[in-house]
């Protein structure tokens, strides 16, 4: 990675927004863990699209916090506030209003282009269920962790 990395990253994500906004379906990659088990960063996609209404349960691309953009799910409205969370935090949220959010997650991608609705009726059911699992998340996650760990041996 060089050091011009994270202004294109910048401008890509810039990109995204901005095609989106037009009307644009945007297939986007995903870093990271916190939206485990639901979304596998470095190795999935999500689709993003313009939106006409959120509801909890959404996975959107947000600007949160007013520092930085995330791709979470909606745990939280009142009114015009959002609270966000990542299926795999175990306690952290990100506060935004609607107006941050840029893009809904409608599908993931995998690396050989499966595509998988998040708003298939058993993706749903189980999204709802695993926030009534955020007592025992850690433990439910324990097998990604230690296949993380292991594959970067």
């Amino acid at each position: 990675m060089n050091g011009n990395a994270p202004a294109n990253d910048d401008l890509i994500l810039a990109e995204a927004i901005r095609f989106v906004g037009e009307g644009v379906s945007v297939t986007f990659p995903v870093n990271g863990r916190s939206m485990l088990p639901f979304i596998v960063g470095g190795r999935e996609s999500v689709i993003l699209e313009k939106f006409d209404s959120l509801k909890i349960g959404d996975v959107v691309l947000a600007w949160v916090d007013g520092n930085r953009y995330v791709i979470h799910r909606i745990v939280k409205m009142d009114g015009e506030k959002l609270t966000l969370m990542g299926d795999g935090n175990l306690m952290g949220v990100e506060h935004c209003r609607v107006s941050d959010v840029k893009a809904r997650a409608v599908a993931v991608v995998n690396a050989r282009g499966r595509r998988r609705s998040l708003d298939f009726g058993p993706r749903k059911a189980a999204a709802k269920a695993w926030v009534f699992l955020k007592p025992v998340r850690k433990w439910l996650l324990l097998p990604y962790r230690i296949k993380n760990k292991l594959g970067r041996l």
